[in-house]
């Protein structure tokens, strides 16, 4: 299970040696929830990404606000560990709240930027878009 993406930022500031922070970004991969293989679907696939990313979201009503779940996986270490920090970042909240938040600022924060390749920081530009749009999408029939 992933801790929550304060969680993941305390830690961040922790550790200092980037070969460290690389493990833990793939710890985080490995404690994400797996996506099913019915999932790795095109429709789901994250075009823009260096590596093979997947993003399936649904739309839950239950509780006080409809809010947005996402499952993601990769074929990528790394990358799969990227696509949970985008996963903690906006899994579970209310469509709006995915709008106002900008994922990249949280990998701005933690440095990425000058630690990934620009391929990669397109793929990352890529999820966010991806989640943004489905929170939209999803949002939509119940508004």
């Amino acid at each position: 299970m992933l801790p929550p993406i304060a969680t993941i930022i305390e830690n961040f500031e922790l550790i200092e040696d980037w070969e460290e922070r690389y493990s833990y970004v793939m710890e985080l991969g490995r404690a994400m929830a797996p996506l099913p293989a019915d999932r790795h679907s095109e429709e789901n696939r994250v075009h823009g990404c260096e590596s093979q990313v997947w993003l399936d979201s649904r739309f839950e009503t239950g509780g006080e606000r409809p809010r947005v779940r996402f499952l993601g996986d990769s074929d990528s270490s790394i990358t799969r560990g990227l696509v949970a920090i985008m996963i903690a970042i906006y899994d579970g909240k209310a469509p709006d709240e995915i709008v106002a938040t900008n994922g990249l600022d949280v990998f701005k924060q933690l440095d990425f930027g000058n630690h990934i390749s620009s391929k990669r920081a397109g793929g990352l530009r890529a999820m966010n878009e991806r989640i943004q749009r489905e929170a939209l999408r999803l949002a939509a029939p119940a508004q």
